[in-house]
């Protein structure tokens, strides 16, 4: 009886660790037959079909909606955004901690575009990422008004100082602090007012686009000189004739110039860039975080030193170059929206030791619906990805699209998150990008581009506009 409790023990240990925990995750087979990837690609016909390309006058609408919440009530009120407590959004080391104050505010802002029947929205705000549960709620209510998820361009700026409380589940909650409904009400409620706001603003405009090199504010984190880097700061341009100007700004470069240690709610650098936009040069400044992946901010100073340096920098070099922007009020506007079937989804612990999908998922569960968009401004692709999107990956699509004249810029945080998507190279590297967040296998990286390589050909079929 001793040995059969004994084997009886070992048995359903076994069958612990097996559903808990898993070795046999990495994949050894091309994800081309993968049922994942079938299915996804599956789509490719049906998106192509019901893609819409538009040539006219352009109509351009803007907005800009505070997320800066009110701390230290008594009792939440939603209609004034003031709350008891927020936790502060962005470090894992803060362990969801509330704020305990405003170091310059946040916003969400909204650019809309309409040429003909086409409306579409960049929509960029001072979050750590565009919450999955967040934007589900706000295209949910949007499509009541007739406002569909593949019209809509998410991104975050990134910043690690910023509003928490949407999180679910454990691992969500470490980075955004404990879930509160009332926070995630009211964020909704502010999304959806900058989207409607900027549509109900469209009138007559102009667009232009451009970029320049900015290599010296950022580096790659994960290797150092022996990887490459997306060093580019793209910009559009948008003029409402006679009326408002709006400049979208977009950077590789993590907003972390702010450490853990601080507890007050700010934009980072990408806020003092956009404050020093709309000092100077336009009346709304938005700043989606690009493929920041991999790569780190670079700038003189320390804290908020250091964003203000790097910030006022980018804008100084922007306003430079604004005059060499040709604006044109016809302009190509066209869309793509993919949604993405995932791959086994597995919490790493080790290089090589995986949780199980089951327990996975009740750490963190995963986004329902996960996109890979594109939006074509005449000659420039404007890509947005569900994740941090990696800088070495964006260079080489950079590159394609040049050779075929046109422009190209990726973005992250799109509205689902599926952690780091970089290079399969990585994958086992003793790394916070590489292991702890890598969750899809190590064809993750090349599947993702193999899909934005095939909306790339569908956005870019015709010759580029002249």
């Amino acid at each position: 009886m001793k040995k059969i409790g004994i084997v009886l023990g070992i048995t359903l240990l076994s069958m612990f660790l097996i559903f808990f925990f898993s070795t046999s995750y990495v994949e050894r087979i091309s994800f081309y037959h993968e049922d994942y990837y079938q299915k996804t690609t599956a789509r490719i016909d049906s998106v192509k079909s019901a893609m819409v390309r538009e040539n006219d006058s352009l109509q351009a609408g803007f907005a800009k909606v505070s997320i800066t919440p009110g701390l230290q009530n008594f009792e939440d009120n939603l209609s004034e955004g003031k709350f008891i407590q927020v936790p502060l959004a962005g470090f894992g080391a803060r362990k969801g901690k509330a704020a305990t104050g405003v170091h310059d505010s946040i916003f969400v802002k909204a650019v809309a575009l309409k040429v003909n029947n086409q409306t579409l929205a960049i929509v960029c705000a001072d979050l750590l990422i565009m919450p999955p549960n967040i934007i589900d709620s706000v295209t949910a209510i949007l499509s009541k008004e007739g406002i569909q998820r593949g019209q809509l361009f998410f991104s975050a700026t990134h910043t690690h100082s910023s509003l928490g409380g949407w999180g679910s589940g454990f691992i969500g909650e470490q980075f955004a602090g404990k879930e509160s409904k009332n926070i995630e009400k009211w964020l909704v409620k502010q999304i959806k007012k900058a989207v409607t706001s900027a549509i109900a603003d469209l009138s007559p405009a102009r667009i232009g686009s451009g970029s320049f090199d900015a290599a010296s504010y950022t580096r790659n984190r994960l290797i150092g000189d022996l990887g490459t880097k997306n060093d580019e700061f793209n910009y559009i341009v948008v003029e409402q004739i006679g009326r408002k100007k709006a400049i979208i700004g977009s950077f590789s470069a993590h907003a972390t110039t702010i450490g853990a240690d601080n507890m007050e709610f700010s934009a980072d650098y990408p806020g003092y860039w956009a404050r020093k936009i709309e000092k100077t040069s336009a009346d709304y400044a938005l700043f989606a975080a690009g493929s920041v992946g991999s790569q780190s901010p670079v700038g003189k100073g320390n804290g908020f030193d250091k964003s203000k340096f790097i910030g006022e920098s980018l804008a100084d070099s922007v306003n430079m170059h604004l005059a060499r922007v040709v604006l044109d009020d016809k302009v190509t506007l066209s869309a793509i929206s993919l949604k993405v079937q995932l791959p086994e989804y597995h919490i790493r612990l080790t290089t090589k030791i995986n949780l199980s999908t089951y327990l996975s998922k009740k750490l963190m569960p995963l986004p329902e619906s996960v996109y890979l968009q594109a939006l074509r401004i005449g000659n420039l692709v404007w890509f947005t990805t569900p994740c941090d999107f990696s800088g070495e990956y964006a260079l080489q699509i950079k590159n394609a699209l040049a050779a075929k004249g046109f422009k190209a810029n990726v973005t992250s945080f799109n509205g689902s998150y599926v952690g780091y998507i970089i290079p399969g190279r990585y994958f086992y590297l003793d790394e916070y990008e590489s292991k702890l967040m890598g969750w899809f296998g190590p064809n993750m990286g090349d599947y993702t581009m193999d899909l934005i390589r095939k909306i790339s050909d569908i956005i870019t079929q015709t010759e580029k506009i002249q």
